[in-house]
């Protein structure tokens, strides 16, 4: 009974009405005894205070000639207040107390003190700590002022009780009227909710049942649109939705066409096995990798053995990883189950990492060169500081000089690589970022002319400067493209024997400027031109190193050309001698680095 919409509909209306009225009822009666109790206190307040009637606190503190009965006196002058004070003799009434005893002296009290309430707090205050009370209690079923007098001799206590007779009436005809409301209220929200139920119940059972055919697979009617309202709007999203719903069941064919064509061409081998191990999907790139054909009869031990084993894999949290060899491949393989509730099988996915292993031996090789690099000059370092250090004083000026000299070569040579690796590591970090600006190409080289001019002359090189005229402004970095500039004449320079000729030359071609670097030199085979660019690779080693190579300033002056969409590469020559040749686009490269 309670699951229909009809009564939760009439509970959630009588739920609201009865919220409500609680929530006025008491705040309605709070405000009203605050009121009451606020109003109490003014008047009291008026009354009592020196400030506010300096006329009776002076007459309630002087004692007449010829006074007998000075409780009776201080009555007779508040009997002229009696009317300030609200005193009725029923719910309000007034007391005069004996200070030190707190005995009932006279009042208005027919009773004598009957109603008197003895454990008042404030009652208490002015009799025992001789302090006025007069502290508001809202949850106290009484209100009362306690003021300790003196007059001649004697102490009193003026002592005013309300028992709250008129607003606990006040409250009870405010609860009555609130249940009258209640009641009035309940009434007629039982009957809008049954008519409002009645309204949204009718269209919701039409989409029920227009629900009920869309399940079936039934898509041909409408339900028909009564209202513009929500519903209405709900009813004409459903009916979109079928649509949609019938349209999107026609193109879930097509995707699967496409999933199952994306499957047979995906580079990635995929394998699917069932609970016992056979084969119950696979893909040509499985077949591919694995060198061997894959059918329904194929096995899981006949494809991986039964490493790892298929119920271990049926029964990971997640997944497990493995790797095969094939031939010349690395196989990384994935190894998923899949329908576990049903331990439906296992998905086998297998991705070729031969690349991955290739450049892992790559880098440890790279390490492999840096410790090589490092160590030389290292041990050579220690040799002669050694020897400088056992033999001191013994060694001749100039061979202690010649020494020192060998020291600070190899000092400088360390200082070399470390630069030289710091800058690859921040290139192969990102962090290397380019400062893109215009300048003009054609100043560019023949800075780069005027730089490396003496140190030609050293060699009794003749260098050659030859452009073509008006080369444009390019967009890139400057300061990294000299010093791919500055790396490809300097090696020109340092491996053409003394005498040689050296050839600069810079053109434009298109939307791209260049510059070459010609030489008769030494030249590089060959066979050693496809690893020029590669990381610490020298043609000549020893011949390298005398020249204080390190094997990596090919390299970064590639990866600053690459960084600049640009092009560093050997240019085919006859003869004897290399020919170095770059390239950069005008506009600088399509991303825009700045820090």
């Amino acid at each position: 009974m309670l699951r229909s919409l009809h009564m939760k509909l009439v509970m959630i209306m009588a739920l609201l009405i009865l919220s409500l009225m609680t929530v006025v009822g008491t705040f309605l009666i709070n405000s009203v005894m605050a009121f009451y109790l606020e109003d109490f206190y003014n008047q009291m307040y008026k009354v009592f205070d020196q400030s506010q009637n300096p006329t009776l606190s002076r007459d309630l503190q002087t004692e007449t000639p010829g006074e007998e009965n000075g409780a009776q006196a201080i009555l007779g002058i508040l009997d002229a207040y009696s009317g300030e004070l609200g005193l009725d003799g029923r719910s309000r009434t007034l007391y005069i107390l004996d200070g030190e005893t707190g005995a009932y002296l006279a009042g208005t009290d027919e009773e004598e003190g009957g109603d008197l309430e003895y454990d008042s707090p404030n009652l208490t205050r002015a009799l025992v700590e001789g302090e006025e009370g007069a502290d508001a209690n809202i949850a106290a079923d009484y209100m009362d002022v306690a003021l300790p007098i003196s007059r001649g001799d004697s102490s009193y206590v003026i002592y005013v009780l309300d028992n709250k007779t008129t607003v606990n009436s006040l409250i009870s005809q405010i609860f009555g009227l609130i249940l009258e409301s209640l009641i009035f209220g309940l009434v007629i929200s039982i009957l809008l909710s049954f008519l409002l139920s009645k309204t949204m119940i009718i269209p919701i059972q039409r989409l029920t049942e227009g629900a009920m055919r869309v399940a079936e697979g039934d898509f041909s009617r409408r339900i028909e649109v009564t209202s513009r309202d929500e519903i209405g709007v709900l009813t004409d999203t459903f009916n979109d939705m079928a649509r949609q719903l019938r349209d999107t069941l026609r193109q879930v064919e097509n995707e699967r066409n496409k999933l199952d064509t994306l499957f047979l061409h995906m580079t990635d081998g995929v394998v699917a096995f069932d609970r016992d191990g056979q084969v119950i999907h696979f893909n040509p790139a499985a077949e591919e990798m694995l060198g061997r054909a894959i059918g329904p009869e194929t096995s899981y031990q006949e494809l991986f053995g039964n490493q790892p084993p298929l119920a271990e894999a049926m029964a990971a949290p997640d997944h497990l990883e493995g790797e095969r060899r094939v031939r010349d491949r690395y196989l990384a393989v994935l190894l998923a189950p899949f329908d576990r509730e049903r331990q439906g099988g296992v998905l086998v996915v297998l991705h070729d990492v031969t690349e991955q292993r290739k450049n892992q031996e790559m880098q440890r090789e790279f390490v492999a060169n840096v410790s090589h690099e490092l160590r030389t000059p290292l041990t050579n370092i220690r040799s002669y500081a050694e020897t400088l250090s056992d033999s001191a004083g013994d060694i001749p000026p100039a061979t202690e000089k010649k020494f020192l000299g060998v020291i600070l070569n190899e000092s400088d040579r360390m200082t070399h690589i470390v630069q030289d690796l710091l800058t690859l590591s921040r290139f192969d970090s990102g962090r290397d970022d380019l400062k893109l600006s215009r300048f003009s190409f054609e100043g560019a080289v023949q800075d780069l002319y005027n730089a490396v001019y003496m140190e030609a002359q050293r060699h009794n090189h003749t260098l050659e400067l030859s452009l073509e005229p008006g080369l444009p402004q390019v967009r890139a970095d400057r300061e990294r493209i000299m010093q791919v500039m500055m790396n490809i004449v300097s090696n020109s320079i340092k491996y053409t024997p003394d005498g040689g000729a050296i050839r600069i030359s810079a053109g434009r071609d298109g939307e791209r400027v260049w510059m070459q670097v010609d030489d008769n030199g030494i030249g590089i085979p060959a066979e050693d031109r496809p690893r020029i660019f590669e990381r610490f690779y020298r043609v000549d080693k020893a011949r390298s190193r005398q020249s204080g190579g390190t094997g990596l300033g090919l390299s970064i002056a590639k990866e600053i050309v690459d960084r600049h969409e640009g092009v560093l590469k050997l240019v085919d020559r006859e003869g004897p001698g290399l020919s170095v040749r770059m390239e950069l686009k005008i506009e600088g490269p399509s991303h825009d680095e700045r820090k």
